[in-house]
């Protein structure tokens, strides 16, 4: 068994929950593979995109992947089901929108969930609304297009904020209570968000939460690094993007 964690996502969006995992478990050597020749997932059939995943954890493991984590929620709805049956004992965690915590803190509230429009239209995504759309009034929006910006490295542009302020215009007048970032590249341009909607709207991720739990699945699994005062992992990017400038946005990206 190898010693690192392999962090997929179909491009650049996972940064953001690597920046927790990093933040979380410094100790860990982790391998980013970013899949941006394939981009976006968000509109490719379930098919498409569980062959992809399904291929890429097959070879993080031969090169001797320790844990997996598939920090895409698209990428999580059409295959983490198929990736836990083909490999039980691997400590492997996918996300998923972090409705759960906004349902919680914002009960009979109007919460917007962001998200690409294959995670929308999943059963994965629809069994997580069925279990608390009683609790608030819960809207899903796709968002096609948003992922792209940061792909491009066009997070903190005016198109951007063009962009958001066309797709969330319908909503600023329906007194929302918060918002579920469903996909991860959106954290990138959650300043912009909060330009368009305002303070006062609550925004969740589910970085955090992934990153936590797989550090208790490692934990459980006896495979989680001790921390050493002044020791840090090595944190590694690659991608199916052969331009240099998708390394050097990355590592912008973490920082």
């Amino acid at each position: 068994m190898g010693n690192f964690i392999a962090v997929f996502d179909s491009g650049l969006g996972g940064i953001s929950v690597l920046r927790e995992m990093v933040r979380i478990m410094p100790q860990e050597d982790f391998h980013y593979f970013g899949d941006s020749a394939n981009a976006p997932y968000g509109t490719k059939t379930t098919e498409e995109v569980r062959s992809l995943t399904l291929a890429f954890v097959r070879q993080f493991l031969d090169e001797g992947a320790k844990a997996v984590a598939i920090a895409c929620n698209t990428a999580t709805s059409a295959a983490v089901r198929n990736l836990r049956e083909l490999y039980p004992d691997v400590p492997l965690v996918g996300i998923e929108p972090a409705l759960k915590p906004a349902a919680e803190q914002h009960p009979g509230g109007r919460i917007l969930v962001m998200a690409t429009p294959m995670t929308i239209r999943e059963e994965k995504f629809h069994l997580l609304l069925s279990r608390y759309q009683e609790r608030a009034e819960v809207i899903p929006l796709a968002c096609p297009g948003l992922m792209e910006y940061v792909e491009e490295g066009k997070a903190d542009s005016d198109e951007v904020r063009d962009f958001l302020r066309e797709l969330l215009a319908p909503y600023l007048d329906q007194k929302l209570s918060a918002v579920v970032l469903g996909c991860t590249h959106y954290p990138f341009v959650i300043h912009r968000i909060r330009e368009v909607l305002g303070e006062d709207v609550e925004i969740y991720d589910g970085g955090e939460g992934t990153a936590r739990e797989l550090r208790r699945r490692l934990a459980e699994a006896g495979l989680l690094k001790p921390k050493q005062d002044g020791v840090q992992g090595i944190v590694e990017f690659r991608n199916s993007d052969p331009s240099p400038e998708k390394i050097i946005l990355s590592k912008r990206l973490l920082r």
